[in-house]
């Protein structure tokens, strides 16, 4: 996808990079951002466009075929902040493991669901992270059943 948005005001903007950020795009230079073409990411590029459109911006989707090597340097360069957020999350688990609480399992829970969204190239740490969080949800439950009795 290409766009381009007006500097002010800012919202639309900040708005457009949040959700193409969720996404998990790659940015390739500025105002042009890649993702792997499927009906799910084409449905929402096409929903930003319109977004951009509507904040009296440019924007347009449109599906790229690269040389190999640029394909494999995308989804290395995809995997790798993948991998960096599963990282994240795993030491976020780490810090607490000793005292966790429901509704923290519960949010780590939601965060690890979206980055496996995004994670479309099977980032290294992912199983580790899915296991911290499963090892924490255990502690957790341990605790509260310690604590009912």
């Amino acid at each position: 996808m290409s766009y381009r948005l007006p500097r002010e005001p800012s919202t639309p903007r900040i708005a457009v990079w949040r959700k193409l950020k969720n996404l998990g795009i790659e940015q390739i230079g500025d105002g042009l951002v890649a993702l792997p073409d499927d009906a799910r990411n084409r449905e929402h590029l096409e929903w930003i466009a319109a977004e951009v459109l509507e904040a009296d911006g440019e924007a347009m989707v449109w599906v790229a075929q690269t040389d190999r090597a640029s394909s494999e340097r995308l989804a290395t360069q995809m995997r790798a902040a993948r991998d960096l957020e599963y990282r994240e999350l795993v030491k976020e688990a780490s810090d607490i493991a000793a005292s966790p609480d429901h509704r923290t399992v519960q949010r780590l829970r939601r965060t690890l669901r979206k980055i496996n969204r995004r994670d479309y190239f099977k980032a290294p740490t992912r199983d580790r992270a899915r296991l911290a969080i499963d090892a924490l949800a255990s502690t957790a439950a341990e605790a509260k059943a310690g604590a009912s009795r």
